[in-house]
């Protein structure tokens, strides 16, 4: 527990003054008495263990050490008391607690917790004390409490009148903690009191995002950094997908045993980021939930979600941070798409084969009628796979959002591994032409 700063200066004339206190926890205490050292290491030499006759001494020798050095607590000349008595000794932490000796630093994400006392320093009685806490940020006024509804009835004497105020810090910057009070003093003269402490919030860490597009994957990639001067142990990052989204966190193999597995899935160990600019980190695959539908592909959003960050600090402090809207690549907006839905398993030479396709509107319009050919930009003797029978097929309007399904009759003139390329789909109302939309490579067989 701390004391405020920041009040402002008090009138002689009031009798009441307002003393703030930061409730927060004590930190260990570490003992700056010179490093103890164990007695053995004055005795025994590390060339003890090259003679087999001495080092089967040792045992005996070590217990009767041990005996002579153990402490007497009727001894009060401390000379023992630079004997490391038991290993632990050594860290320098006897197991106290040290309450803090300053305000303290205030994170974004933690919860702003202060002990205010109103301190009635005059001789004689106040009523009726009306007393308001409100929290004061650049951007807004938050009322801590009021109790106008039901006043203090009064303070004696050297009294006081103690409450505890909470407020979630959600704004980076400047706060004031506002404390007013309202009271009728021993001359019945109603006075008003306000006093101010103010603080800085500071951003616990910094969240950089890098988005990678391969195909129909997004790779997120979070690395987090620690601004603090505490370690923070990370109990939850986690990626919150945008609508039609779904995100999986990639994590390198582990070759832990099941019984460690199984642990795992039961208690999750925290993560820990080391204070003064340790980073850390994570890796996620998305993917759009439904990836055949062609409403999410028309839609274009390049909202992919936002992150949501617990962590404590080494004594279990808690804080918690949401970061704003992650962007992501625009998803080309398509009108039309064409996907093969079965191809012959066996392709023979020179003999015809069904390639049935499926025409998809992307739009939340009427399409069409539409006429399918292969292009005619390939010369003669470059082409491996064409037309059988008529070189155009018409096609009906596809409604918006659906699908059209329907078979090309196709022969190869060339044998091994060939490629259907060049379908081109003519829109013969809007005139509009939609050429590479389709490459597949087939096997082409002599027999």
């Amino acid at each position: 527990m701390s004391g405020g700063g920041g009040g402002a200066a008090q009138q002689a004339a009031h009798s009441l003054a307002f003393r703030v206190m930061r409730l927060c926890r004590p930190t260990l205490h570490v003992d700056i008495s010179p490093l103890k050292f164990d007695p053995c290491d004055l005795l025994f030499g590390e060339d003890l263990f090259d003679d087999p006759i001495a080092a089967s001494h040792l045992p005996r020798l070590l217990s009767s050490q041990s005996n002579t050095s153990t402490s007497d607590p009727s001894d009060l000349s401390y000379r023992s008391r630079f004997l490391l008595q038991h290993p632990t000794e050594s860290l320098g932490l006897p197991g106290l607690l040290v309450l803090p000796q300053s305000f303290g630093a205030i994170y974004l994400g933690e919860t702003f917790c202060s002990y205010v006392s109103i301190n009635n320093s005059s001789s004689f009685e106040v009523r009726d004390v009306v007393i308001k806490a409100e929290m004061q940020t650049e951007r807004q006024r938050i009322l801590l409490l009021d109790t106008s509804k039901s006043p203090v009835e009064s303070i004696r004497a050297g009294g006081r009148y103690d409450f505890i105020v909470e407020h979630d810090v959600k704004e980076l910057g400047a706060h004031t903690l506002v404390c007013t009070a309202l009271y009728t003093d021993g001359d019945s003269e109603r006075k008003y009191l306000p006093q101010f402490f103010k603080f800085i919030v500071s951003n616990p860490l910094s969240v950089r995002t890098k988005v990678r597009s391969v195909k129909d994957t997004t790779f997120l990639e979070a690395c987090i950094e620690n601004h603090t001067k505490s370690n923070l142990y990370m109990d939850q990052v986690e990626f919150e997908p945008a609508q039609n989204w779904t995100a999986t966190l990639l994590k390198a193999d582990d070759h832990s045993s099941d019984h460690n597995l199984l642990t795992s899935e039961t208690s999750k160990e925290p993560i820990l980021i080391r204070s003064g600019g340790g980073i850390y980190n994570y890796l996620y695959q998305l993917k759009l939930s439904s990836p055949d539908s062609a409403q999410l592909k028309a839609d274009g959003s390049k909202i992919l979600g936002k992150l949501q960050i617990t962590w404590r600090t080494n004594l279990g402090e808690p804080g918690r941070l949401q970061t704003q809207n992650i962007l992501g690549n625009p998803i080309t907006r398509k009108e039309i798409e064409l996907h093969a839905v079965e191809i012959p398993p066996i392709i023979i030479l020179e003999n015809s084969f069904l390639v049935s396709l499926n025409l998809v509107n992307l739009t939340d319009r009427v399409l069409g009628p539409f006429e399918v050919s292969l292009s005619e930009h390939d010369s003669l003797d470059e082409r491996a796979v064409m037309v059988n029978g008529l070189q155009t097929m018409t096609l009906g309007e596809v409604q918006s959002f659906s699908s059209l399904s329907f078979q090309l009759n196709l022969i190869a003139i060339k044998h091994g591994i060939q490629k259907i390329s060049g379908i081109t789909v003519y829109d013969t109302i809007e005139k509009k032409t939609y050429d590479s939309l389709l490459e597949l490579e087939i096997y082409v067989d002599l027999e």
